[in-house]
Protein backbone atom coordinates (compact mmCIF):
# COMPACT_ATOMS: atom_id res chain seq x y z
CA UNK A 1 0.00 0.00 0.00
CA UNK A 2 1.41 3.36 -1.08
CA UNK A 3 1.03 6.23 1.38
CA UNK A 4 0.48 9.59 -0.34
CA UNK A 5 2.51 12.44 1.07
CA UNK A 6 1.84 16.16 0.73
CA UNK A 7 4.77 18.13 -0.71
CA UNK A 8 3.99 20.99 1.65
CA UNK A 9 3.91 18.70 4.68
CA UNK A 10 7.03 16.84 3.57
CA UNK A 11 9.04 20.04 3.08
CA UNK A 12 7.69 21.52 6.30
CA UNK A 13 8.43 18.40 8.32
CA UNK A 14 11.95 17.90 7.04
CA UNK A 15 12.89 21.59 7.21
CA UNK A 16 11.45 21.81 10.70
CA UNK A 17 13.37 18.73 11.76
CA UNK A 18 16.51 20.03 10.08
CA UNK A 19 16.29 23.46 11.69
CA UNK A 20 15.61 21.92 15.10
CA UNK A 21 18.55 19.53 14.81
CA UNK A 22 20.83 22.35 13.63
CA UNK A 23 19.78 24.50 16.57
CA UNK A 24 20.40 21.65 18.99
CA UNK A 25 23.74 20.87 17.36
CA UNK A 26 24.62 24.54 17.69
CA UNK A 27 23.73 24.51 21.38
CA UNK A 28 25.79 21.37 21.98
CA UNK A 29 28.74 22.76 20.04
CA UNK A 30 28.47 26.06 21.89
CA UNK A 31 28.35 24.20 25.19
CA UNK A 32 31.46 22.18 24.35
CA UNK A 33 33.33 25.30 23.23
CA UNK A 34 32.16 27.16 26.33
CA UNK A 35 33.33 24.30 28.55
CA UNK A 36 36.75 24.28 26.89
CA UNK A 37 37.14 28.02 27.21
CA UNK A 38 35.94 28.04 30.82
CA UNK A 39 38.33 25.23 31.71
CA UNK A 40 41.14 27.34 30.36
CA UNK A 41 39.93 30.34 32.38
CA UNK A 42 39.56 28.24 35.53
CA UNK A 43 43.00 26.68 35.05
CA UNK A 44 44.46 30.13 34.59
CA UNK A 45 42.74 31.26 37.78
CA UNK A 46 44.15 28.26 39.68
CA UNK A 47 47.66 29.00 38.45
CA UNK A 48 47.39 32.71 39.15
CA UNK A 49 46.00 32.07 42.63
CA UNK A 50 48.89 29.72 43.46
CA UNK A 51 51.44 32.20 42.18
CA UNK A 52 49.93 35.06 44.20
CA UNK A 53 49.59 33.12 47.45
CA UNK A 54 52.96 31.32 47.28
CA UNK A 55 55.19 34.38 48.01
CA UNK A 56 52.98 35.37 50.92
CA UNK A 57 52.98 31.84 52.30
CA UNK A 58 56.79 31.53 52.00
CA UNK A 59 57.29 34.85 53.77
CA UNK A 60 54.91 33.82 56.54
CA UNK A 61 56.61 30.45 57.04
CA UNK A 62 60.15 31.90 57.05
CA UNK A 63 59.21 34.56 59.57
CA UNK A 64 57.93 32.05 62.09
CA UNK A 65 59.87 31.64 65.32
CA UNK A 66 60.98 28.06 65.61
CA UNK A 67 58.73 25.26 64.51
CA UNK A 68 55.28 26.71 64.89
CA UNK A 69 53.71 23.68 63.19
CA UNK A 70 50.62 23.79 61.00
CA UNK A 71 48.85 27.12 60.71
CA UNK A 72 45.43 27.71 59.22
CA UNK A 73 44.64 30.86 57.31
CA UNK A 74 41.73 32.56 59.02
CA UNK A 75 38.77 33.79 57.04
CA UNK A 76 37.51 37.32 57.61
CA UNK A 77 33.98 35.88 57.70
CA UNK A 78 32.37 32.55 57.19
CA UNK A 79 31.99 31.60 53.52
CA UNK A 80 32.32 28.61 51.19
CA UNK A 81 35.64 28.48 49.40
CA UNK A 82 35.67 27.56 45.74
CA UNK A 83 39.44 27.47 45.85
CA UNK A 84 41.33 25.81 48.74
CA UNK A 85 45.08 25.49 49.15
CA UNK A 86 47.80 23.71 51.12
CA UNK A 87 51.43 24.60 51.67
CA UNK A 88 53.67 21.62 52.36
CA UNK A 89 57.35 20.77 52.41
CA UNK A 90 58.91 18.17 50.17
CA UNK A 91 58.09 15.37 52.60
CA UNK A 92 54.39 16.29 52.60
CA UNK A 93 54.31 17.97 56.02
CA UNK A 94 51.54 20.55 56.24
CA UNK A 95 52.78 24.05 57.00
CA UNK A 96 49.83 26.20 55.97
CA UNK A 97 46.31 25.69 54.68
CA UNK A 98 43.21 27.72 53.88
CA UNK A 99 40.48 27.70 56.48
CA UNK A 100 38.20 25.33 54.54
CA UNK A 101 40.83 23.05 53.00
CA UNK A 102 40.56 19.28 53.38
CA UNK A 103 43.98 17.56 53.18
CA UNK A 104 42.27 14.40 51.94
CA UNK A 105 41.44 16.24 48.73
CA UNK A 106 45.15 16.42 47.87
CA UNK A 107 47.67 13.66 47.28
CA UNK A 108 50.05 12.24 49.90
CA UNK A 109 52.92 14.22 48.45
CA UNK A 110 52.87 17.56 46.68
CA UNK A 111 53.13 17.72 42.89
CA UNK A 112 53.83 20.45 40.43
CA UNK A 113 51.56 21.31 37.52
CA UNK A 114 47.95 20.34 36.91
CA UNK A 115 46.38 17.13 38.14
CA UNK A 116 42.89 15.79 38.74
CA UNK A 117 41.13 13.67 41.29
CA UNK A 118 37.57 12.35 40.92
CA UNK A 119 36.30 15.47 42.67
CA UNK A 120 38.87 18.25 42.20
CA UNK A 121 41.18 19.98 39.75
CA UNK A 122 44.58 20.75 41.40
CA UNK A 123 47.52 22.96 40.49
CA UNK A 124 50.84 22.74 42.33
CA UNK A 125 53.96 24.90 42.23
CA UNK A 126 57.28 24.73 44.15
CA UNK A 127 59.45 27.42 45.76
CA UNK A 128 62.85 27.78 47.45
CA UNK A 129 64.49 25.08 45.33
CA UNK A 130 61.39 22.89 45.62
CA UNK A 131 61.52 22.71 49.39
CA UNK A 132 58.09 24.25 49.71
CA UNK A 133 55.02 23.54 47.61
CA UNK A 134 51.63 25.16 47.26
CA UNK A 135 48.67 23.31 45.84
CA UNK A 136 45.39 24.98 44.96
CA UNK A 137 42.27 22.83 44.42
CA UNK A 138 38.96 23.62 42.76
CA UNK A 139 35.86 21.34 42.93
CA UNK A 140 34.92 19.84 39.57
CA UNK A 141 31.28 20.34 40.56
CA UNK A 142 31.90 24.07 40.45
CA UNK A 143 33.04 23.80 36.85
CA UNK A 144 30.15 21.57 35.84
CA UNK A 145 27.71 24.01 37.42
CA UNK A 146 29.27 26.88 35.50
CA UNK A 147 29.08 24.94 32.21
CA UNK A 148 25.46 23.98 32.90
CA UNK A 149 24.45 27.55 33.66
CA UNK A 150 26.19 28.77 30.52
CA UNK A 151 24.49 26.10 28.39
CA UNK A 152 21.11 27.02 29.86
CA UNK A 153 21.83 30.66 29.12
CA UNK A 154 22.36 29.64 25.48
CA UNK A 155 19.44 27.21 25.37
CA UNK A 156 16.70 29.36 26.89
CA UNK A 157 16.75 31.98 24.08
CA UNK A 158 16.80 29.16 21.55
CA UNK A 159 13.69 27.63 23.12
CA UNK A 160 11.93 30.86 22.19
CA UNK A 161 13.61 31.22 18.81
CA UNK A 162 12.98 27.66 17.58
CA UNK A 163 9.13 27.95 17.53
CA UNK A 164 9.42 31.34 15.81
CA UNK A 165 11.79 29.85 13.24
CA UNK A 166 9.52 26.86 12.66
CA UNK A 167 6.49 29.12 12.17
CA UNK A 168 8.54 31.13 9.72
CA UNK A 169 9.55 27.97 7.84
CA UNK A 170 5.96 26.78 7.55
CA UNK A 171 4.78 30.25 6.47
CA UNK A 172 7.45 30.52 3.76
CA UNK A 173 6.67 27.01 2.45
CA UNK A 174 2.92 27.66 2.46
CA UNK A 175 3.36 30.96 0.66
CA UNK A 176 5.82 29.48 -1.85
CA UNK A 177 3.47 26.58 -2.68
CA UNK A 178 0.32 28.70 -2.68
CA UNK A 179 0.02 28.59 -6.45
CA UNK A 180 0.59 24.83 -6.47
CA UNK A 181 -2.24 24.41 -3.95
CA UNK A 182 -4.48 26.62 -6.11
CA UNK A 183 -3.59 24.44 -9.08
CA UNK A 184 -4.54 21.33 -7.11
CA UNK A 185 -7.85 22.87 -6.06
CA UNK A 186 -8.58 23.98 -9.62
CA UNK A 187 -8.04 20.48 -10.97
CA UNK A 188 -10.03 18.81 -8.17
CA UNK A 189 -12.98 21.18 -8.69
CA UNK A 190 -13.35 20.10 -12.31
CA UNK A 191 -15.81 17.55 -13.51
CA UNK A 192 -14.70 14.60 -15.53
CA UNK A 193 -15.96 16.22 -18.74
CA UNK A 194 -13.96 19.44 -18.28
CA UNK A 195 -10.75 19.04 -20.27
CA UNK A 196 -9.99 22.73 -20.85
CA UNK A 197 -6.42 23.94 -20.20
CA UNK A 198 -5.52 24.66 -16.60
CA UNK A 199 -4.41 28.25 -16.07
CA UNK A 200 -2.58 29.25 -12.88
CA UNK A 201 -0.65 32.48 -12.70
CA UNK A 202 2.84 32.76 -11.19
CA UNK A 203 3.39 29.04 -10.89
CA UNK A 204 6.90 28.16 -9.59
CA UNK A 205 9.40 27.56 -12.37
CA UNK A 206 9.87 23.92 -11.31
CA UNK A 207 6.18 23.21 -11.99
CA UNK A 208 5.82 25.09 -15.29
CA UNK A 209 7.03 22.18 -17.48
CA UNK A 210 4.68 19.81 -15.66
CA UNK A 211 1.75 22.16 -16.22
CA UNK A 212 2.59 22.53 -19.91
CA UNK A 213 2.70 18.74 -20.29
CA UNK A 214 -0.60 18.35 -18.42
CA UNK A 215 -2.33 20.91 -20.66
CA UNK A 216 -1.00 19.19 -23.78
CA UNK A 217 -2.32 15.87 -22.48
CA UNK A 218 -5.70 17.44 -21.69
CA UNK A 219 -5.87 18.86 -25.21
CA UNK A 220 -5.13 15.46 -26.77
CA UNK A 221 -7.74 13.81 -24.54
CA UNK A 222 -10.29 16.49 -25.42
CA UNK A 223 -9.79 15.96 -29.13
CA UNK A 224 -9.97 12.18 -28.78
CA UNK A 225 -13.15 12.34 -26.70
CA UNK A 226 -14.77 14.86 -29.04
CA UNK A 227 -14.00 12.61 -31.98
CA UNK A 228 -15.44 9.59 -30.13
CA UNK A 229 -18.57 11.44 -29.04
CA UNK A 230 -19.07 12.88 -32.50
CA UNK A 231 -18.77 9.45 -34.06
CA UNK A 232 -21.18 7.94 -31.54
CA UNK A 233 -23.76 10.70 -31.95
CA UNK A 234 -23.52 10.79 -35.72
CA UNK A 235 -23.70 7.02 -36.03
CA UNK A 236 -26.73 6.79 -33.75
CA UNK A 237 -28.41 9.69 -35.53
CA UNK A 238 -27.78 8.26 -38.99
CA UNK A 239 -29.20 4.90 -37.90
CA UNK A 240 -32.55 6.33 -36.77
CA UNK A 241 -34.02 6.92 -40.22
CA UNK A 242 -32.95 3.57 -41.78
CA UNK A 243 -34.16 1.71 -38.70
CA UNK A 244 -37.52 3.48 -38.78
CA UNK A 245 -37.83 2.74 -42.48
CA UNK A 246 -36.90 -0.94 -42.01
CA UNK A 247 -39.43 -1.31 -39.18
CA UNK A 248 -42.16 0.27 -41.28
CA UNK A 249 -41.47 -2.03 -44.23
CA UNK A 250 -41.29 -5.09 -41.96
CA UNK A 251 -44.62 -4.23 -40.35
CA UNK A 252 -46.13 -3.80 -43.82
CA UNK A 253 -44.72 -7.19 -44.82
CA UNK A 254 -46.33 -8.82 -41.78
CA UNK A 255 -49.71 -7.44 -42.72
CA UNK A 256 -49.43 -8.43 -46.39
CA UNK A 257 -48.28 -12.05 -45.96
CA UNK A 258 -50.36 -15.00 -44.87
CA UNK A 259 -47.40 -17.33 -44.39
CA UNK A 260 -47.10 -18.14 -40.66
CA UNK A 261 -43.40 -18.88 -40.87
CA UNK A 262 -42.76 -15.58 -42.63
CA UNK A 263 -44.74 -13.72 -39.96
CA UNK A 264 -42.76 -15.48 -37.23
CA UNK A 265 -39.45 -14.61 -38.83
CA UNK A 266 -40.63 -11.06 -39.45
CA UNK A 267 -41.57 -10.75 -35.79
CA UNK A 268 -38.09 -11.87 -34.75
CA UNK A 269 -36.47 -9.41 -37.11
CA UNK A 270 -38.77 -6.66 -35.85
CA UNK A 271 -37.71 -7.31 -32.25
CA UNK A 272 -34.06 -7.18 -33.30
CA UNK A 273 -34.62 -3.88 -35.09
CA UNK A 274 -36.45 -2.46 -32.09
CA UNK A 275 -33.52 -3.53 -29.88
CA UNK A 276 -31.15 -1.83 -32.29
CA UNK A 277 -33.34 1.27 -32.25
CA UNK A 278 -33.26 1.35 -28.45
CA UNK A 279 -29.48 0.99 -28.57
CA UNK A 280 -29.32 3.91 -30.98
CA UNK A 281 -31.37 6.03 -28.58
CA UNK A 282 -29.11 5.03 -25.70
CA UNK A 283 -26.03 5.99 -27.69
CA UNK A 284 -27.55 9.41 -28.38
CA UNK A 285 -28.30 9.81 -24.67
CA UNK A 286 -24.73 8.80 -23.80
CA UNK A 287 -23.27 11.25 -26.31
CA UNK A 288 -25.46 14.02 -24.91
CA UNK A 289 -24.55 13.12 -21.31
CA UNK A 290 -20.82 13.05 -22.04
CA UNK A 291 -20.73 16.03 -24.34
CA UNK A 292 -22.84 18.64 -22.61
CA UNK A 293 -23.36 20.10 -19.17
CA UNK A 294 -25.90 18.41 -16.94
CA UNK A 295 -26.65 21.67 -15.13
CA UNK A 296 -29.23 24.34 -15.83
CA UNK A 297 -29.10 28.05 -15.05
CA UNK A 298 -32.12 27.96 -12.72
CA UNK A 299 -33.28 25.77 -9.89
CA UNK A 300 -35.87 23.11 -10.64
CA UNK A 301 -38.14 21.00 -8.44
CA UNK A 302 -37.29 17.34 -9.06
CA UNK A 303 -40.26 15.83 -7.22
CA UNK A 304 -42.90 16.24 -9.98
CA UNK A 305 -40.40 15.00 -12.60
CA UNK A 306 -39.76 11.82 -10.64
CA UNK A 307 -43.51 11.40 -10.05
CA UNK A 308 -44.24 11.71 -13.78
CA UNK A 309 -41.56 9.18 -14.77
CA UNK A 310 -42.77 6.70 -12.15
CA UNK A 311 -46.36 7.03 -13.47
CA UNK A 312 -45.13 6.29 -17.00
CA UNK A 313 -43.39 3.09 -15.92
CA UNK A 314 -46.34 2.10 -13.75
CA UNK A 315 -48.38 1.67 -16.93
CA UNK A 316 -45.80 -0.68 -18.49
CA UNK A 317 -44.90 -2.47 -15.24
CA UNK A 318 -47.98 -2.25 -13.00
CA UNK A 319 -47.42 -2.96 -9.36
CA UNK A 320 -43.61 -3.14 -9.71
CA UNK A 321 -42.76 0.35 -8.47
CA UNK A 322 -42.80 1.44 -4.82
CA UNK A 323 -42.30 5.21 -4.73
CA UNK A 324 -41.46 7.35 -1.68
CA UNK A 325 -41.44 11.14 -2.11
CA UNK A 326 -40.82 13.94 0.41
CA UNK A 327 -43.57 16.30 1.46
CA UNK A 328 -41.58 19.36 0.42
CA UNK A 329 -39.96 20.22 -2.89
CA UNK A 330 -36.38 19.22 -3.72
CA UNK A 331 -34.75 22.00 -5.73
CA UNK A 332 -31.64 21.44 -7.81
CA UNK A 333 -29.51 22.95 -10.54
CA UNK A 334 -29.59 19.57 -12.29
CA UNK A 335 -31.05 19.90 -15.78
CA UNK A 336 -34.61 18.45 -15.85
CA UNK A 337 -33.97 16.51 -19.07
CA UNK A 338 -30.71 15.13 -17.68
CA UNK A 339 -32.48 14.15 -14.46
CA UNK A 340 -35.23 12.42 -16.46
CA UNK A 341 -32.69 10.46 -18.51
CA UNK A 342 -30.86 9.52 -15.33
CA UNK A 343 -34.00 8.25 -13.58
CA UNK A 344 -35.26 6.36 -16.64
CA UNK A 345 -32.01 4.50 -17.03
CA UNK A 346 -31.94 3.60 -13.33
CA UNK A 347 -35.52 2.32 -13.49
CA UNK A 348 -34.93 0.36 -16.69
CA UNK A 349 -31.83 -1.23 -15.15
CA UNK A 350 -33.75 -2.18 -11.97
CA UNK A 351 -36.75 -3.56 -13.91
CA UNK A 352 -34.58 -5.54 -16.29
CA UNK A 353 -32.23 -7.09 -13.73
CA UNK A 354 -34.37 -7.22 -10.57
CA UNK A 355 -36.58 -10.09 -9.47
CA UNK A 356 -39.74 -9.98 -11.58
CA UNK A 357 -42.04 -10.77 -8.66
CA UNK A 358 -40.55 -8.21 -6.28
CA UNK A 359 -41.04 -4.42 -6.20
CA UNK A 360 -38.57 -1.74 -7.20
CA UNK A 361 -37.97 0.71 -4.33
CA UNK A 362 -37.61 4.34 -5.46
CA UNK A 363 -37.10 7.04 -2.85
CA UNK A 364 -36.20 10.72 -2.86
CA UNK A 365 -35.49 12.30 0.52
CA UNK A 366 -35.78 15.93 1.52
CA UNK A 367 -32.02 16.41 1.34
CA UNK A 368 -31.98 15.23 -2.29
CA UNK A 369 -30.80 11.63 -1.88
CA UNK A 370 -32.19 9.54 -4.74
CA UNK A 371 -32.20 5.79 -4.18
CA UNK A 372 -33.29 3.07 -6.61
CA UNK A 373 -33.05 -0.49 -5.30
CA UNK A 374 -34.23 -3.85 -6.49
CA UNK A 375 -34.20 -7.39 -5.16
CA UNK A 376 -32.40 -10.21 -6.92
CA UNK A 377 -29.05 -11.89 -7.18
CA UNK A 378 -26.04 -10.24 -5.60
CA UNK A 379 -23.59 -8.70 -8.08
CA UNK A 380 -20.02 -9.90 -7.38
CA UNK A 381 -17.61 -7.12 -6.34
CA UNK A 382 -15.41 -7.62 -9.41
CA UNK A 383 -18.41 -7.06 -11.70
CA UNK A 384 -19.84 -4.25 -9.57
CA UNK A 385 -16.69 -2.21 -10.16
CA UNK A 386 -17.12 -2.51 -13.94
CA UNK A 387 -20.83 -1.65 -14.26
CA UNK A 388 -20.08 2.03 -14.96
CA UNK A 389 -18.24 1.04 -18.14
CA UNK A 390 -19.98 0.86 -21.49
CA UNK A 391 -21.55 -2.40 -22.67
CA UNK A 392 -20.94 -4.12 -19.33
CA UNK A 393 -23.80 -6.14 -17.81
CA UNK A 394 -23.93 -8.05 -14.56
CA UNK A 395 -26.10 -10.75 -16.20
CA UNK A 396 -25.29 -11.59 -19.82
CA UNK A 397 -28.47 -13.60 -20.17
CA UNK A 398 -30.65 -10.53 -19.67
CA UNK A 399 -31.62 -8.43 -22.67
CA UNK A 400 -30.04 -4.97 -22.58
CA UNK A 401 -27.47 -2.63 -24.10
CA UNK A 402 -25.17 -2.42 -21.11
CA UNK A 403 -24.80 1.36 -21.25
CA UNK A 404 -27.63 2.48 -18.95
CA UNK A 405 -25.40 2.89 -15.89
CA UNK A 406 -22.68 4.44 -18.07
CA UNK A 407 -25.20 7.14 -19.05
CA UNK A 408 -26.16 7.69 -15.39
CA UNK A 409 -22.50 7.92 -14.39
CA UNK A 410 -21.78 10.40 -17.21
CA UNK A 411 -24.67 12.65 -16.14
CA UNK A 412 -23.60 12.46 -12.49
CA UNK A 413 -20.01 13.26 -13.42
CA UNK A 414 -21.09 16.19 -15.57
CA UNK A 415 -23.12 17.56 -12.66
CA UNK A 416 -20.32 17.05 -10.16
CA UNK A 417 -22.17 14.49 -8.04
CA UNK A 418 -21.19 10.96 -7.02
CA UNK A 419 -22.98 7.79 -8.07
CA UNK A 420 -22.76 5.01 -5.49
CA UNK A 421 -23.47 1.41 -6.52
CA UNK A 422 -24.05 -1.30 -3.90
CA UNK A 423 -24.82 -5.00 -3.93
CA UNK A 424 -26.47 -6.23 -1.80
CA UNK A 425 -28.70 -3.20 -1.36
CA UNK A 426 -28.74 -1.29 1.91
CA UNK A 427 -30.72 -3.15 4.56
CA UNK A 428 -31.06 -6.25 2.32
CA UNK A 429 -29.31 -9.55 1.90
CA UNK A 430 -29.48 -9.42 -1.88
CA UNK A 431 -30.35 -7.09 -4.72
CA UNK A 432 -28.73 -4.00 -6.21
CA UNK A 433 -28.86 -0.33 -5.30
CA UNK A 434 -27.92 2.95 -6.98
CA UNK A 435 -27.73 6.07 -4.81
CA UNK A 436 -26.77 9.68 -5.47
CA UNK A 437 -27.57 13.12 -4.10
CA UNK A 438 -29.29 15.23 -6.75
CA UNK A 439 -30.23 18.26 -4.62
CA UNK A 440 -27.21 20.47 -5.36
CA UNK A 441 -28.83 23.38 -3.50
CA UNK A 442 -26.79 26.53 -2.98
CA UNK A 443 -27.72 27.55 0.54
CA UNK A 444 -25.99 30.93 0.16
CA UNK A 445 -28.16 32.01 -2.75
Amino acid sequence: MTIKASLQKTLGTWLTLGVTLLWLAGVIASGLIARHEMNEVFDSALKETAQRILPLAVTDILNREGDAGLQRALALKEHDEYLTYLVRDASGKLLLQSHDADPRTFGAKPREGFSETPTHRIYGEGAISNTLYIEVAEPMAHRREAVLETSLALLIPLILLIPISLIGVWWVIKRSLRQVVLLQQSIEARGGSDLSPVAVNRLPDEFEPIMVSVNRLLERLRRALEAERSFTANSAHELRTPLATALAKLQRLKTETDDARVKTRAGEIEESLRSLSRLSEKLLELAKAEGGSALSETYNDLVPILQMIANDYERTAPGRLKLELPDDSVTSLLDPDAFAILVRNLLENALRHGATDRPINISLTGDGTLRVANEGEVVPPEKLALLRNRFVRSDTTTVGSGIGLAIVDAIADGAGITLNLRSPASGQFDGFEAELNVAMVDTDS
